[in-house]
């Protein structure tokens, strides 16, 4: 299951999303993000299906790829709109079974949040997927210049991000492993009550803890060895280029979270 995650990675393409400057990209997933959780109007909900497509199309992902690395997103979504399903008591019953009644409340809270939360995880996704690592925290950094007046140390903020999602898929590489390795010695994580299931998940918490540990102490002793003092000083080989297409990809999110200011503030 940890195998098919793709958060974090980085799939190279000449693709029209792989060219663009990282901070237009970065600009462009946060203006979407927070104005689709603005707004629960259907044309900002449309709007968001048809700009998360589009990107999806330009960034030139293959299919099959994406979809394997759905599975584990569809699980979490489907567990989202359970739990509404089950929490909201609102509208007209639709099943009673005793112990669990339906509402339409319910339903439609649920399909709500589990399509916002596809399209954010489809957009942030495909926004790992088209920048290089370096790319990404070359863009998080200049973003963030202007906190360095304030004494905020925005190179290593920049570092720090980048560099946590560079090893997400190598923690969930590692958790698969560790996870096999206690299967093998007899450890069940399908069986039991909920209780036994997350006690057999203690063993595969502590050696990926302390891997991980392990993983950053090596991390920054090879980065001490090559000198690395932080950016203070430090110069750029590859320069950011802003481009006319990323002015018009700005334009575009900015056409969006206008038209949601625009929807709310109408009712």
């Amino acid at each position: 299951m940890f195998d098919n995650v793709i958060i974090g990675q980085f799939v190279p393409r000449e693709s029209v999303i792989h060219r663009l400057d990282p901070r237009s990209k970065l600009i462009a997933v946060m203006l979407f993000v927070i104005f689709l959780f603005a707004s629960r109007h259907p044309a900002v909900l449309i709007s968001g299906g048809l700009l998360t497509i589009t990107a999806f199309v330009l960034a030139n992902i293959p299919l099959r790829f994406y979809m394997k690395g759905m599975r584990f997103i569809a699980i979490i979504i489907l567990f989202t709109f359970i739990l509404h399903l089950i929490m909201t008591n609102e509208g007209t019953v639709l099943w009673d079974a005793g112990w669990m009644t339906v509402y339409t409340g319910g339903v439609s809270t649920g399909a709500l949040i589990g399509f916002r939360l596809l399209l954010l995880i489809v957009m942030t996704t495909l926004l790992t997927l088209s920048t290089t690592p370096v790319d990404l925290t070359d863009g998080m950094e200049r973003l963030m210049q202007p906190l360095a007046k304030m004494k905020i140390p925005t190179h290593e903020l920049a570092l720090m991000m980048s560099i946590a999602l560079r090893f997400i898929p190598t923690l969930l590489e590692e958790t698969s492993k560790i996870a096999k390795a206690q299967m093998a010695r007899g450890a069940n994580f399908s069986q039991g009550s909920l209780w036994q299931r997350l006690k057999a998940i203690v063993p595969i918490l502590i050696p990926l803890f302390v891997q991980a540990f392990k993983r950053a102490e090596d991390l920054a002793t090879a980065m001490e060895a090559r000198g690395y003092a932080g950016g203070k000083g430090r110069t750029k080989y590859r320069q950011l280029v802003w481009k006319r297409q990323d002015t018009l990809v700005i334009s575009v999110f900015v056409l969006f979270s206008l038209m949601t200011i625009i929807l709310q503030w109408i009712g």
